[in-house]
């Protein structure tokens, strides 16, 4: 009971465009600010590696449109169902519709994706989809490829290293932690390199120092880092 007390104490702050560090990404950036207005404008098409912070941004997307009925965001889930979806796509009256992962989908789930997009493109609905690679390399159905490559494209700029300790750092404030910068200099040098890993050690550290009623100091992350065998 008490683990769970001092964990539910720590509130994670939830993805916002203003919480998301944008290195060489700034266009991308002030372009999806522009699109949480009443008219979002053309389809927008992203990509990066897993960890480069797509998902972070169409959650953010759906978060600052919500409050306007702006948005519909899809998920995995929603194509197991392609019938269902394509039902729900027509009596939503959101003008921007959000699919994330598409380069996951299964045939029949593509299917259904072309079909959304189609739709949104006779009713002038903005969609922002989101994937691992740029759209001529997709590992979707042709005609998919297709309407993904007409999307206004923005790639992910991954992020130089004093842009991951500027992230590391807002994360760790996010917790309510107290990171002396050599906790962050080691996790950078150490650690694997991509921003999931980063932010999953960060927290498993937390969680540690938390259960342990121990300070955050580099023996305890050097502990957590042999834990996890990084």
């Amino acid at each position: 009971m008490m683990r769970q007390l001092l964990l539910d104490i720590r509130p994670i702050a939830a993805p916002s465009l203003s919480n998301f560090v944008a290195g060489a990404n700034r266009d991308l950036l002030a372009h999806l600010r522009t699109m949480t207005g009443d008219e979002p404008g053309a389809s927008v098409y992203l990509w990066g590696d897993s960890g480069s912070g797509r998902t972070h941004l169409l959650r953010a997307l759906a978060a600052e449109s919500k409050a306007r009925g702006l948005y519909l965001e899809v998920d995995q889930i929603n194509f197991t169902l392609p019938d269902t979806l394509i039902g729900a796509l027509e009596a939503t009256h959101a003008k921007l519709w959000l699919f994330d992962d598409i380069h996951l989908l299964e045939p029949e789930a593509q299917g259904a994706l072309f079909r959304a997009i189609n739709l949104a493109q006779a009713r002038g609905i903005t969609v922002v989809a989101a994937g691992n690679n740029a759209p001529r390399t997709l590992p979707l159905r042709e005609d998919l490829r297709t309407r993904i490559g007409q999307m206004l494209p923005f790639c992910i700029q991954p992020l130089h290293d004093d842009e991951r300790i500027e992230l590391l750092q807002a994360h760790a404030a996010a917790r309510g932690m107290k990171v002396e910068q050599e906790v962050f200099d080691y996790l950078l040098r150490h650690g694997r390199r991509d921003i999931r890993s980063l932010l999953g050690i960060l927290d498993l550290l937390d969680e540690h120092s938390l259960t342990r009623q121990r300070p955050v100091t580099l023996p305890l992350l050097r502990e957590v880092m042999q834990t996890r065998l990084i």
